[in-house]
């Protein structure tokens, strides 16, 4: 494909994103709060086959990479939406395409590909564990040609709206010595699934966040993904594929709050001339341009890496870090651009703020993945 050629095609994707987003406006989103899913959002997503893009042509989807996945999501949020509401159906794939069974695919993908089925929830984090994932207690036995699960997850986001979650869980005990050792994933039904329990939990944003209890579930043995005790590496593909999207929608929301910031500048005027003359208004988000730009690049690297089927554990938490900071940036040269106007819910502004604020600590915080740069990357000490 030649480069024109891909331009091309690029535009084709965001300017249909936009025209699905362009019915569901600002005042669409607000009405959500605090706790209302995005039904008819998700919905159209899927009827335009946006969520999709990532499930092979043969099992009903598009095909294409996580190049073009970010590019859904970041034109979702750049057009004041939040992707959030329906992101997991993109990276999830990468351990259920490279790790699940062919008969898995057969079953899952083409009902996901046409909206029949929704996977949504990975079910990861627990509250002890926190970001030491190797620690979590969640049990999966064998019983009965099958497995028992027990244990608990926290900020299971959407849940209460999936019908199929990625579940981590120990298959082994704990071994300091290889602490990746032992966890395995599954790909469970919860629809009318006996011993679970899903609780909504209140948060600063609507992530449609959640609480998963597993009691005694029992799931057939064709449930689990990859290979037993090997968990732990198979969803790295999944956590590599989310820090990029998340990265995509901080560009996303980076470019929202620039354009947002710079067209009120233009028009508000104080003391007889627009706010935006001013160098305190304008410098900022110039500034802020620039670095929503520049994680864009790194961003885009990451998945072309993805894509490649190469290692860029690096480069993903690279594009999150970044774009995390460029939308906080932007976010707050955007507020502060509007003054007071900036807090008032009708401008969205406040809304976009706290939403873009979650991803300078999820799906993984700033501090761990610098962390992680400096021990894995830079070759220092371990430092946690």
């Amino acid at each position: 494909m030649g480069a024109t050629t891909h331009v091309a095609d690029e535009a084709a994707l965001r300017a249909g994103v936009r025209a699905v987003c362009a019915e569901f406006p600002g005042a669409y989103w607000r009405g959500l709060e605090p706790d209302r899913y995005p039904d008819a959002f998700v919905a159209a997503m899927t009827a335009a086959g946006l969520l999709a893009v990532l499930i092979p042509t043969e099992y009903g989807g598009s095909g294409l990479g996580l190049e073009q996945a970010a590019v859904i999501l970041e034109e979702v949020n750049a057009a004041g939406g939040s992707a959030s509401a329906c992101h997991a159906q993109m990276y999830t794939m990468g351990t259920l395409l490279r790790h699940g069974t062919d008969e898995q695919k057969r079953r899952w993908l083409p009902a996901i590909a046409a909206g029949e089925v929704r996977l949504q929830a990975f079910g990861v984090t627990e509250r002890d564990a926190g970001s030491d994932t190797t620690r979590i207690t969640t049990r999966a036995e064998r019983r009965g040609g099958g497995w028992v699960i027990d244990g608990h997850k926290a900020w299971t986001s959407r849940a209460l709206h999936s019908d199929l979650m990625l579940l981590l869980a120990r298959t082994a005990p704990y071994d300091p010595a290889h602490r990746a050792d032992g966890l395995s994933v599954f790909l469970i039904d919860l629809r009318d699934l006996a011993g679970i329990t899903i609780r909504a939990t209140e948060a600063m944003v609507n992530h449609a966040t959640s609480e998963v209890l597993l009691e005694g579930v029992e799931v057939p043995a064709d449930t689990l993904v990859g290979e037993e005790g090997r968990g732990f590496r198979h969803i790295l593909d999944g956590m590599n594929a989310e820090r990029i999207l998340i990265a995509a929608e901080c560009v996303g929301d980076g470019r929202w709050f620039v354009e947002t910031g710079a067209r009120y500048a233009s028009e508000r005027e104080v003391f007889g001339r627009p706010v935006g003359a001013n160098q305190g208004v304008q410098f900022p988000l110039a500034r802020a341009y620039a670095a929503v730009r520049a994680a864009d690049l790194m961003r885009r690297d990451a998945a072309r890496i993805f894509d490649a089927g190469g290692p860029c554990g690096p480069e993903a938490n690279m594009a999150k870090l970044l774009a995390s900071e460029a939308s906080w940036q932007a976010a707050n040269a955007c507020l502060d651009a509007h003054g007071g106007y900036g807090f008032l819910r009708e401008f969205d502004v406040e809304r976009k703020f706290r939403e873009t604020r979650v991803y300078q600590t999820a799906p993984v915080n700033n501090n761990l993945v610098l962390a992680y740069l400096g021990q894995n990357v830079l070759g220092m000490p371990r430092s946690y």
